[in-house]
């Protein structure tokens, strides 16, 4: 077995993995863009079509842990090489559903980029919790995980009498999460694993404690006793944090929680998927409302909750309301990273800085990370007790992941240069030269 980490070692955002069995065969996971810097800009080695192709060559199929841009990004290219690419099946209907909505956007350019995509995306393959796939000689398990995004998943990958597990971004304080350690008992660390390769975001984040989503729910739920209007600044994808303000809004009777068509199509998809089908109550969004202005009255009358983005139709609308609603009663919710509204932070949006602020409401932050805490990770960490090797992955440079609370041994075991550990090689690409 051959592991290489084309990127992750020293960055947030953008990784991709290569696994390669004795044979040849070789998959990746994950292959998304990089994120952009303060000025918008997100310059990535592989927006240049060679270097991609060199990446591609001889892969057999790409595997995405979820659908967020830092993870899937070049589906349309990797499409016209006819590789296999795969993502959950609920995940795929939202990545459908985002790019069907951005295929309307007015540049010429941007719609026929967002088109392609979309096409890609058509052409996936479903994988299936708990199912094993087949590519050559290496089987591909997913198991099912709590994220920021819905349909999120890490896989344990099996090749050449090897078990790797990758881990994609995760987290335990999520409406699901404390599944997390009842799936790594039954399906994971038994027989063992030789490698894991992990997430580390939070590491250069301090030891913060992650607020569970039933406690971020019940602090929406006490703003909303105070304030009879409340916009709400979050992810349209994120089925947990709307679930969280939805179900805030109805535990107070007959306030209105309204989101526009966009949304409410992700909410529908969520609705269908984790409450109906696989009936898990907290994602019942059967009560949202589409905005219209005949609507405006009742939601005068009724208080109401609503679900807002930063586009040009929300900042007309949201000038609009600004006029009609007593400051008083009125509060703005930011549920995003704070570093988008931080001036000086190197994920700083002023265009985001700019909406949020825009007003003279009450302004409340109110927000937990869709990653791991420090503690879960160590927790994951001792749990697996790889047998080889640790690698962190998806996390800032210098950032330093034997400072976990981790067993010692484990800590010899933390791989970030090329080695070979066990008879598995282990390469870690980290020196940008593309420019």
């Amino acid at each position: 077995m051959r592991i290489t980490i084309h990127r992750g070692i020293n960055q947030i955002g953008g990784c991709i993995t290569e696994i390669q069995s004795s044979s040849g065969t070789k998959i990746l996971i994950d292959l998304g863009h990089n994120l952009p810097d303060a000025d918008g800009r997100a310059e990535d080695e592989y927006d240049v079509p060679g270097n991609l192709d060199r990446l591609l060559d001889g892969i057999s199929a790409v595997f995405y842990t979820h659908y967020h841009g830092d993870h899937i990004a070049f589906e349309a290219a990797v499409a016209k090489k006819g590789i296999d690419q795969y993502l959950g099946r609920l995940a795929r209907k939202v990545k459908l559903k985002f790019y069907a909505h951005m295929k309307n956007v007015p540049q010429e350019e941007s719609r026929k980029k967002f088109e392609a995509a979309f096409n890609a995306v058509l052409g996936f393959k479903e994988y299936y919790p708990d199912t094993t796939v087949t590519v050559g000689d290496i089987r591909i398990t997913p198991y099912y995980l709590s994220h920021s995004a819905a349909d999120t998943y890490m896989f344990v990958v099996e090749c050449d009498g090897r078990k790797v597990l990758h881990t994609g971004d995760f987290r335990d304080h999520g409406y699901i999460g404390k599944c997390l350690y009842g799936t790594l008992r039954k399906f994971v660390i038994k027989p063992k694993t030789d490698v894991l390769i992990t997430e580390g975001t939070m590491l250069s984040r301090g030891d913060e404690r992650m607020m569970p989503e039933k406690e971020l729910q019940d602090k929406a739920y006490g703003l909303m006793s105070e304030y009879k209007y409340a916009f709400v600044l979050c992810s349209s994808t994120d089925p947990d944090r709307l679930a969280s303000f939805c179900q805030a809004t109805t535990r107070h009777p007959g306030r209105m929680f309204i989101a526009d068509s966009y949304q409410c199509k992700m909410l529908e998809l969520f609705t269908d998927d984790l409450y109906q089908k696989k009936k898990i109550g907290i994602y019942d969004f059967s009560k949202a409302q589409e905005y219209d202005e005949s609507l405006f009255q009742d939601m005068i009358e009724s208080g109401f909750t609503m679900i807002v983005r930063t586009s040009g139709k929300f900042k007309s609308l949201l000038d609009n309301f600004m006029r009609m609603l007593p400051d008083e009663e009125t509060v703005f919710i930011y549920s995003q990273f704070n570093g988008y509204i931080t001036p000086g932070d190197e994920a700083y949006k002023a265009d985001t800085d700019e909406f949020v602020h825009s007003h003279g409401w009450k302004f409340e932050c109110l927000h937990t990370s869709g990653h791991a805490s420090q503690e879960t990770l160590a927790k994951v960490c001792n749990m697996v007790n790889p047998s080889a090797a640790i690698i962190p992955i998806h996390k800032e440079d210098g950032s330093d992941f034997k400072s976990l609370d981790i067993d010692d041994a484990l800590k010899d075991k933390v791989v970030e240069h090329d080695t070979i550990v066990d008879g598995i090689e282990i390469h870690v690409l980290c020196v940008r030269n593309w420019i």
